[in-house]
């Protein structure tokens, strides 16, 4: 019996010496799929992002590491949103929210990250024009015990650009998507966040819509409302705005529209940067009257991202909505959300 105890050991000590070897030889890619599995997309987000406004998050990543940057994403935010895990049936799919439904369930995702979500909640709600996010009793205020916030799903979005990564909470469920980066933001420079390798922008979107006037006002107005009335805002008169506006190429792919896209016209008439702004604009100004555009320090931006979806009627454009302060963009050389990390000259990645 001893010497097959013995023999036992020296086994083991063979097999863990061949893994740490092996581990030691793997890429950065390698070893970091052992710990966090990448999630399935989820198919039904793109039809209901079309009928109604979800918040979320657009990543911007390096080309062809999206792999690498969505599993350093969801490292980031099990640390400021919660578990990604859930079934088609529960509020982690995008589509349908009753928990009782006799439909099939499915994994989205791979693997449960046991966090809770200790982060404020945006209880504000969104127009019906805009395809709203009402109030709900799930809603987590900043006061909140941890131990009683419900936990939250992020479904990962299929996208036809590379170095994007789209990830949107389900419909009528939401946190406070500007607290989070703001939050990241600011444990990057506090050094409590290792800086990210592979995700290079985090643009929290409040509000999504369709590209056309009346939606994109709509939601707009609601944004600025909010925002002007939150009593952490100090801001001037008269009111400082910018807006940024991010085609991400698509109106090169419009200019071969099909004979039918006629339907959608007011969608490609909005794809004219001049013509956004201009939406946007009348928007604000008819919220604060006393409003004026100053590209060089804005004391609020109105940022509009073009969300390239996949597996969506042609035509059909879709944009993610924000109002961030002054703290949270650069202006330079255009109006966006700030980079992540510095580079090593100490500017700014792009």
């Amino acid at each position: 019996m001893g010497d097959e105890e013995e023999e036992r050991r020296e086994l083991n000590l063979v097999s863990k010496k061949d893994e740490e070897e092996s581990e030691s030889s793997m890429t950065p890619w390698e070893q970091h799929a052992k710990v966090i599995s990448i999630p399935r997309f989820d198919y039904k987000a793109p039809s209901s992002l079309l009928q109604r406004s979800h918040s979320g998050f657009l990543i911007t990543c390096t080309i062809k590491r999206e792999k690498s940057a969505t599993k350093e994403a969801m490292a980031i935010f099990s640390e400021y949103v919660g578990p990604f895990n859930g079934d088609d049936d529960t509020l982690g799919c995008s589509g349908n929210s009753d928990a009782n439904a006799d439909t099939k369930r499915r994994k989205i995702y791979t693997e449960e990250i046991d966090q809770k979500i200790g982060n404020s909640v945006d209880s504000s709600e969104i127009t019906d024009a805009a395809g709203g996010i009402p109030k709900d009793d799930c809603f987590v205020s900043a006061k909140t015990d941890k131990s009683q916030a419900p936990e939250f799903v992020l479904s990962l979005v299929k996208l036809t650009r590379s170095g994007l990564l789209l990830l949107t909470f389900p419909w009528g469920n939401s946190l406070d998507t500007i607290d989070v980066v703001s939050k990241i933001f600011c444990d990057l420079e506090s050094g409590n966040l290792k800086s990210p390798l592979w995700c290079h922008r985090i643009f929290p979107i409040q509000a999504t819509c369709t590209l056309n006037e009346k939606e994109l006002q709509a939601v707009v107005s609601k944004l600025v409302f909010q925002f002007v009335n939150d009593k952490r805002n100090k801001l001037a008169q008269p009111l400082k705005f910018a807006v940024g506006f991010n085609r991400r190429g698509t109106e090169e792919s419009q200019t071969k529209t099909p004979k039918d896209a006629s339907k959608n016209s007011d969608m490609s008439v909005l794809l004219d940067r001049n013509k956004c702004f201009g939406a946007v604009a009348a928007a604000v100004k008819g919220i604060v009257s006393d409003s004026v555009v100053d590209l060089k320090s804005p004391e609020l931006s109105i940022l509009v991202e073009l969300l390239p979806l996949s597996g969506v009627p042609n035509g059909s454009l879709l944009v993610g909505v924000s109002v961030l302060s002054q703290n949270l963009v650069s202006t330079k050389p255009r109006l966006c959300i700030k980079p992540l990390v510095c580079n090593k000259n100490g500017k700014k990645a792009s």
